[in-house]
């Protein structure tokens, strides 16, 4: 399929306005992707017509709302591939998703000397929640270590697991350098020792075809304001068996069957798991966003974004002084990279001076960037709204920059 990026772009409100006197170029969409004017309508007509709690309701308001909500919980279970919707959870973001793994799974199923498995690229959400339950359980936390290229050494992952091995939590693909992490592999060779896997899709899921019955992944968390759609909302997808052998993450209401002073009673999958009124507008709005990426498909949207990286990585080679960071054979379209002798924060400044919206810094992988020798980078990453010409314009920007620091 053929896409028409200027009718893409008419769709999106915030890409048409200046800053400092230019025109905007987004390039951030690793942090936020943008959001079409049909995700804004769905938020702005759910407070405007349909507001109401959802699931317990015996009015029309009710039933509306609740209706939309199950069915964005359908769509989400269609879009991953997962065999019911009872297997999606919603929660915050994909950082309480994996959080709520650690604190039900991990410290049910994981205790002293077990082991779990985290690479050396994982964002800090994937990092700091299996630190606690190790400090609190006793358990030893393992890294996978990478090449120079950004790639995990997968015989390395390998000679790491054990029958002790419990857990794997790996990021399906990197914020920090794009890369993507050969999961099927990484889950087959977990599984094969007894342990469970966690795959962290915060930015597969926006770029990459996901089948979790096919990857065969455990668990796989992910966030709505990274797919066009509204932020404070994520999912976590599990397999049947395993969520309901898991304990409640929060309680109170929603997430129960009975109560009395004596016992409670737990109610079933998902809602086990969804304690309190929840995000109802933003889920219900997340539909849009996923009917959106489906209008266009993931594979052409895919193949627009890996033009744009390949013709980033053209024009930007040129430049006196560039250097990229995470030169893997397989990514997603985020190109990060510093300027000899530039601290990536002016250079971002500089770029925004411009119109040019960028991201720097450690990109919350400080473990990463120190495997580099690094503070940190500029990262520009792309979605299906940006275009070669943009990118060129970025280039002519960066080679300014360059010029100006080697006078």
């Amino acid at each position: 399929m053929s896409l028409n990026i200027d009718q893409i772009r008419g769709l999106f409100p915030v890409l048409h306005q200046e800053v400092h006197g230019k025109p905007l170029i987004y390039f951030d969409n690793a942090a936020t992707t943008q959001k079409p004017q049909s995700v804004l309508d769905a938020l702005s007509n759910y407070y405007g017509r349909d507001n109401s709690n959802i699931h317990r309701g015996a009015h029309a308001l009710a039933d509306r709302a609740t209706q939309y909500y199950e069915e964005t919980r359908e769509a989400v279970r269609e879009f991953v591939g997962a065999k019911e919707a009872a297997e999606i959870i919603f929660t915050k973001g994909t950082t309480e998703s994996i959080n709520l793994v650690a604190q039900t799974f991990g410290r049910k199923f994981i205790g002293k000397d077990d082991e779990i498995v985290i690479s050396t690229m994982e964002h800090h959400s994937n990092i700091v929640p299996w630190q606690m339950l190790c400090e609190e359980k006793g358990a030893v936390l393992k890294i996978i270590p990478i090449n120079d290229a950004g790639e995990i050494h997968f015989g390395e992952f390998e000679k790491l697991l054990s029958p002790k091995t419990k857990l794997v939590s790996i990021v399906h693909a990197s914020n920090a350098l794009g890369t993507i992490n050969p999961v099927r592999k990484v889950i087959d060779a977990a599984h094969a020792v007894g342990a469970r896997v966690l795959l962290d899709g915060a930015q597969s899921t926006s770029h990459l075809e996901i089948n979790v019955q096919d990857l065969d992944c455990d668990f796989l968390a992910f966030s709505a304001h990274k797919l066009y759609g509204p932020t404070g909302l994520g999912v976590l997808y599990g397999k049947r068996e395993i969520l309901e052998a898991m304990p409640p993450f929060l309680g109170g209401g929603e997430m129960i069957k009975e109560v009395t002073f004596e016992k409670t009673t737990y109610n079933e999958i998902p809602f086990k798991f969804e304690a309190g009124t929840p995000n109802i507008a933003d889920v219900i709005a997340f539909k849009s966003a996923l009917d959106f990426i489906k209008q266009y498909g993931k594979p052409a949207i895919k193949a627009h974004e890996d033009a744009l990286l390949a013709h980033a990585n053209e024009t930007m080679k040129p430049i006196r002084g560039f250097i990229p960071v995470g030169t893997a054979e397989e990514k997603v379209s985020v190109l990060s990279f510093n300027i000899n002798g530039m601290h990536s924060f002016d250079v971002g400044q500089m770029l925004d001076a411009k119109g040019i919206a960028v991201r720097t810094g450690h990109h919350c992988t400080q473990p990463l960037m120190k495997r580099f020798g690094i503070e940190g980078t500029v990262r520009a990453s792309f979605a299906v709204y940006n275009t070669k010409s943009e990118v060129d314009k970025m280039a002519e920007g960066l080679a300014q920059i360059a010029r100006f620091k080697n006078k």
